[in-house]
């Protein structure tokens, strides 16, 4: 009798440790099948690896003030992809010069001041007002000057997308929201 009980204790311990080990398995297991799942709703949504798809609309150019020698751009970028992308260059054709991004700050006592930036970026399914608080382009003003209502072409240069060719309309300064 002592030996059978012996061996039903032994075989009870193993069904425990069948158990423990069993549950030490399924719980990475339905882990990882819940990370599947929601991966694979992310991908069928669109969302996962698609790339950026900036659009850049509403171009304004202030009309520049006689004897200064540059001026203010500013554009919505929208990025309606799913990838962040980052805004590295600006340039314009009929433009002498460099055309900079800038960001501009406050100093103590109502004091503004501009600071060139090298790049900025743009979330996934985020947008960038370009604002006279916030960030805009310094354009340097060509020779033969501008009037209202002219169209300067620009080209916006991102790292992921590539160039984006967009015109600016020259509008006279408080005659149109710039945000």
């Amino acid at each position: 009798m002592r030996r059978v009980t012996y061996r039903m204790s032994s075989l009870g311990g193993l069904g425990r440790r069948l158990r423990d080990g069993t549950l030490a398995v399924l719980v990475p297991v339905a882990a990882c099948g819940v990370a599947l799942a929601g991966l694979t709703t992310w991908v069928g949504t669109g969302s996962a690896g698609s790339p950026a798809r900036i659009r850049v609309t509403q171009g304004r150019v202030l009309l520049p003030s006689a004897g200064i020698p540059e001026t203010a751009a500013f554009f919505r970028i929208a990025n309606e992809g799913g990838s962040a992308d980052t805004l590295v260059r600006i340039t314009a054709r009929d433009v002498p010069g460099e055309v900079t991004l800038s960001r501009h700050r406050m100093r103590q006592g109502n004091a503004a001041y501009r600071s060139r930036t090298g790049s900025v970026s743009v979330a996934a399914g985020d947008s960038l007002a370009m604002s006279p608080s916030g960030i805009d382009l310094t354009v340097p003003v060509p020779a033969d000057p501008w009037r209202s209502g002219d169209l300067v072409p620009f080209t916006l240069e991102f790292r992921r997308s590539g160039p984006v060719r967009v015109l600016a309309v020259v509008v006279r300064p408080g005659t149109v929201p710039l945000q």
